[in-house]
């Protein structure tokens, strides 16, 4: 018969926690103060955003109409910002014409293509360091190049072209991103069909990643809308004139399709009536025209994100 071991005097029976416990314990903390910690980062955004909105909002009731959008500028009266909206969208188009496919074609070769190497490193180097460059860098180098050594002056295609050089990393980016998430399984299938490598990027890879695609097209297009630095020194500063949109002489100074002729987007026109601005509705102006800018940015993100879903939807029958 086993004697049966009794512990010695002052010591207690209880078991002792063990290692485990207390780092599932110290886990569970963690997880939760880093719960609270990104919720609270967030709501902080969103309130933010939402008083931004809400602000200019109030500040524009009674300005933004249908006569505000459309008409000119003027010195006496409201006036309109007709001009300066339609040179953004102008400038809009005539950025996106350039960035667009020469952002696509290198997301294709970074994602299809290149190697692993040194030097797409440097490429995705290079691609981060300027979309990390100040937008004001990126106007001085506009001004040099364009304006001053190509004596173009202060033209909506400097603008562009400058606008060009500061987003298309962005847009490489995106599509690469874009492109990378089509499952490899896909290109298989269609090279055991016997497609050519090119043909399986245009008619496999391509389709699918459109999804990806448009959302970056239109993410890149709400950041162009709304920059200033970079078009105050190429495309101009200044009240535009009225502007016949008859005239479709794209040589002429004057005509609003020309991309050689000054052209002041709405974000410039808004710097410039803060600085400068002395008439008796510069305030009523410079909120309406915001409202308008933000209003503008909000939907172009905002339709990124439910034009990606519906052609994901459509595409994956999902």
């Amino acid at each position: 018969m086993t004697a049966t071991a009794r512990p010695a005097p002052g010591r207690s029976m209880a078991p002792r926690p063990s290692l485990r416990s207390k780092t599932s314990r110290g886990s569970i903390l963690a997880d939760r103060v880093a719960t609270v910690a990104l919720w609270a980062t967030g709501m902080f955004v969103l309130v933010l955003l939402g008083s931004i909105i809400v602000h200019f909002a109030v500040a524009a009731w009674g300005v933004v109409s249908p006569s505000f959008l459309l008409s000119d500028p003027s010195g006496e009266t409201l006036g309109g910002i007709m001009p300066v909206l339609w040179n953004s969208i102008y400038m809009l188009v005539l950025t996106m014409l350039i960035a667009v496919p020469v952002g696509i074609l290198g997301g294709i070769y970074m994602s299809e293509y290149a190697p692993d190497n040194a030097l797409t490193g440097a490429i995705r180097f290079a691609e981060e360091s300027i979309s990390s460059v100040p937008s004001i860098v990126v106007g001085l180098f506009g001004l040099i190049l364009f304006v001053d050594n190509a004596h173009w002056g202060f033209t909506a295609l400097a603008g562009a072209l400058a606008l060009t050089f500061f987003n298309l990393p962005l847009m490489t980016r995106l599509a690469e991103q874009a492109l990378r998430a089509v499952p490899q399984d896909e290109r298989s299938a269609s090279l055991a069909l016997g497609a050519t490598k090119w043909q399986t990027i245009r008619h496999v890879v391509v389709p699918l990643a459109i999804p990806g695609l448009i959302t970056g097209v239109i993410l890149t297009a709400g950041r162009v809308f709304g920059e200033a630095a970079v078009l105050l020194f190429t495309s101009g500063l200044g009240t535009p004139p009225h502007y016949n949109f008859t005239n479709f002489d794209l040589t002429s100074p004057v005509s609003p399709w020309s991309p050689f002729r000054p052209a002041t987007t709405l974000s410039v026109y808004i710097y410039k009536l803060n600085s400068e601005g002395l008439g008796a509705f510069k305030n009523q102006i410079v909120d309406g025209s915001a409202a308008v800018l933000i209003s503008m940015v909000l939907l172009f993100n905002l339709g990124a994100r439910f034009v990606g879903r519906l052609l994901t939807r459509r595409m994956t029958a999902s």
